[in-house]
């Protein structure tokens, strides 16, 4: 039952918003104009009553949607029952023309033909009259009977012309009796929305209540799921228009242009483009999740990210489509801008994909593992990841013509493929260091300088978009647009690159500095020492000494001095130069514990985060 409510939820209300996108789509000025072109008098008799109309329709459609599920399961029994009457009369009717056509007044049972016609359709309408009462939950099956009068009536072997009277008495009768149904339950909506507005006034509450009210109700009417359908039937009732329409332009313009085509036609209004904005968000997590399943299996699956749930995907196509004024097009102009926006959402699909696949194939790398299937999953990804943004690059070079814009799209292609090299390279580094009988001494070296490359070459990359979009703005055509995502792109991705950049770039060059200031053990006071290192608790074949007296891998006591500046056993600040006394400055007061020297596993900037 619960899953029944749920597909009733969204199936029952989505004719709803159907109806809105229609209203939305008619052009109410075009027929005014089409009036007063025919003739002043209409125009002035039927203007208003179209527009009243118009608002009217929103109105209702609002009022319906926005209605509880029970009431709104009400409403379509009663609009099913009104259908029902009307196929009755509809049968009456064209029993009464059929008996005229025949012309035969005598007794019904009399003549076999007229027996037949009469008993088909007295059973026709006792059914609908019972499934009538069936779903107003009544006995009263009477009620809805009226349209039987004109067969009562022949019957009696009431004359021809009688048989009309009655036919039209029975469909005044009904409409009486809608009418009045109609009046007694006019102000069910408005009894609904100020029992809500009590309900409302009653909680005295504050703002963070009432979005939290917001929340129930959103998740209450399914919205994501709701406009996800809407614009699935939209989508499907629009292709197979186009479909039938220009099956032959289709093969002459490609399957891809056809079904964009079909996609811009069906975002030309708020609603449609709102359902497309979920549809690209569920679209977007359905892939995320897949690359999460075949990398790391069911498990992986469940370990949700607020950041990996397709939510930038769609937020980035609604907020593009508004910026540009997508609804405000012509088709084909919006088929082509849409086509840019969607590519905009696959460049950030596949940046979310990557953040997905990053720390798995650098962690089978570091973590040794020898499982030939993981580790083709993690490399089959990453070659897609490599591969994918180029071939989308190139395909959208050959449709237009390069300008700042286009450089943007290229340009962030290439910084994803440039993030995949980056980590590949990590990972055969680490594959190296696996098949050597010893390890790599410099190995947080060599890939502090892999990454810096990659960060070098994102960095120039974003230093010539930003170039090339000065140059046009300064020789070419300036906008405000151009200009403010030129400054957003150099803020974001040129200084603050370079900022977090130079600022790593000295904090290592200040750690190599103090650990080459420190004395290199000798063999006889390692063997004097006889014990591993502190940080790693490793064998030492060579260490340093600290002007403290305690000795340590060079790399590990380097990568602890990325995060404290401080000896990891005693505490005192490793110097260039020996402290004056025991009680150096920085030292910690007795009892004083300081952080364990392992933590540079989780704070390394270079391997320990693709560990986790």
């Amino acid at each position: 039952m619960p899953r029944l409510e749920e597909l009733a939820n969204v199936a029952l209300r989505v004719p709803s918003i159907l109806v809105l996108d229609l209203l939305y789509k008619c052009d109410i000025e075009g027929l005014t104009e089409h009036l007063k072109a025919k003739n002043e008098d209409m125009l002035f008799k039927y203007k208003y009553v179209i527009w009243n109309m118009y608002y009217l329709g929103h109105l209702v459609n609002v009022v319906v949607l926005v209605l509880p599920l029970r009431h709104i399961v009400t409403l379509y029994l009663h609009i099913l029952a009104a259908l029902l009457l009307y196929m009755g009369h509809q049968i009456s009717k064209d029993y009464v023309r059929e008996e005229l056509q025949y012309g035969y007044e005598g007794a019904v049972y009399l003549d076999s033909l007229a027996f037949n016609r009469f008993v088909s359709a007295l059973t026709s309408q006792i059914i609908l009259s019972t499934l009538c009462a069936f779903l107003m939950k009544t006995r009263k099956v009477w009620l809805f009977s009226s349209h039987m009068l004109p067969l009562l009536a022949r019957l009696c072997a009431a004359p021809h012309a009688t048989l009309l009277t009655v036919h039209t008495v029975s469909m005044g009768l009904t409409a009486v009796g809608v009418a009045v149904f109609l009046l007694s339950n006019l102000f069910v909506p408005y009894r609904l929305a100020r029992a809500a507005y009590s309900e409302l006034l009653l909680l005295e509450v504050p703002l963070y209540r009432l979005l939290a009210v917001g929340v129930s109700l959103w998740n209450q009417f399914a919205v994501p799921v709701l406009f996800s359908v809407f614009w699935f039937v939209l989508f499907v009732v629009q292709l197979c228009s186009d479909t039938i329409a220009g099956s032959a332009s289709a093969g002459h313009q490609g399957i891809l242009f056809f079904l964009l085509t079909s996609v811009s036609e069906c975002c030309a209004t708020p609603y449609s483009l709102l359902g497309l904005t979920f549809v690209v968000s569920y679209l977007a997590l359905g892939l995320l999740n897949l690359c999460k399943f075949y990398l790391g299996g069911y498990a992986a699956v469940q370990n949700e990210n607020v950041m990996h749930r397709g939510v930038t995907e769609g937020v980035t196509l609604l907020l593009l489509a508004l910026q540009t004024g997508l609804l405000d097009m012509q088709a084909l102009q919006r088929t082509f801008l849409l086509s840019i926006i969607l590519f905009i959402v696959v460049t950030s699909t596949l940046q979310s994909m990557i953040e997905i696949t990053d720390p798995v194939i650098l962690a089978l790398g570091a973590s040794r593992n020898r499982s030939l299937w993981k580790h083709f999953r993690g490399l089959s990804m990453c070659l897609l990841l490599l591969v994918f943004p180029v071939f989308m690059a190139y395909k959208i070079s050959q449709f237009f013509h390069m300008d700042f814009w286009l450089l943007i799209l290229v340009s962030s292609c290439m910084l994803t493929s440039l993030q995949v090299t980056g980590t590949m390279l990590i990972y055969s580094l680490f594959m190296v260091e696996l098949f050597r009988s010893d390890p790599i001494e410099s190995l947080d070296e060599v890939i502090y300088w892999v990454n810096a490359v990659s960060r070098v070459l994102e960095f120039v990359v974003a230093l010539c978009v930003v170039a090339y979009g000065t140059w046009e703005s300064l020789f070419g055509e300036w906008s405000w647009m151009g200009a403010s995502v030129i400054i957003i792109h150099s803020y974001f991705n040129v200084w603050l690159r370079a900022q977090s950049g130079w600022r790593s770039f000295l904090l290592r060059q200040e750690a190599a500095k103090k650990i080459n200031s420190l004395p290199r053990a000798t063999t006889e006071q390692l063997q004097q020492h006889n014990d591993v290192c502190s940080i790693c608790f490793q064998e030492m074949s060579s260490a340093v000494i600290t002007y403290c007296g305690h000795f340590f891998h060079g790399n590990c006591l380097r990568k602890w001095l990325y995060v404290q500046e401080t000896c990891p056993m005693c505490h005192q600040t490793v110097r260039p130069t020996p402290a004056p006394g025991p009680e150096a400055p920085g030292a910690p007061s007795p009892g004083h514990e300081g952080p364990d020297p392992r933590i540079f596993l989780i704070s390394s900037p270079n391997i320990s985060s693709h560990l986790k």
